[in-house]
């Protein structure tokens, strides 16, 4: 791990402050792949960012040549998702397996966000994307989707429209209906 990336780690923990629980937010492949034990998970919702397939995968959904789509948290409106705690102990290898997986081109801004759940708020770790990123796709046309969705593919976890599709269904399997996706994957099945 590159002594950036590292820092970064640091960086965020110190944000964090130690507090007593430790969540992650979740708003796509975290849900159905986080690829760390989780100790809790929790249905949530978070005010201030929208879930949007509006970010170039030039390694993971798609190439150099012909980038993929992956989901990223953007500004405005509000996004439903999963919370997931946990347990302390696991932190710093939690927190590589996230950069590895997150953060390998630094696309992404990670941030502590509060949450409302069915309990309590809780104060959680979000991967956020600034609309500045040249990896910000801006506003794409139906075509535009329609295209990467029947023909991209990534080197490391294949196409954008399994990405997307397995998403689809792990938010409604919480019972989470994401009329935007709904529409965009309508599309995949158009000539």
């Amino acid at each position: 791990m590159a002594a950036t990336d590292v820092q970064s780690i640091e960086y965020t923990l110190q944000q964090w402050g130690s507090r007593d629980e430790f969540w992650i937010f979740g708003y796509a492949s975290l849900i159905w792949r986080p690829d760390f034990e989780v100790v809790e998970k929790r249905r949530a919702l978070l005010n201030g960012w929208h879930r949007s397939l509006k970010m170039w995968s030039r390694i993971n959904r798609g190439t150099p040549q012909r980038p993929g789509l992956v989901f990223a948290l953007l500004p405005g409106g509000s996004c439903q998702g999963m919370v997931m705690r946990i347990d302390k102990q696991n932190i710093p290898q939690v927190m590589q397996t996230l950069w590895s997986r997150e953060m390998p081109s630094k696309v992404y801004n990670p941030r502590w966000v509060w949450c409302k759940t069915e309990h309590n708020p809780v104060r959680a770790l979000a991967f956020t994307l600034p609309k500045s990123h040249p990896n910000y796709t801006g506003n794409l046309s139906d075509e535009q989707y329609r295209e990467i969705f029947n023909d991209r593919v990534g080197g490391l976890y294949g196409s954008t429209i399994d990405y997307a599709r397995a998403t689809q269904k792990s938010l409604e399997e919480l019972g989470i209906f994401d009329r935007e996706l709904d529409r965009l994957l309508a599309l995949a099945s158009t000539d």
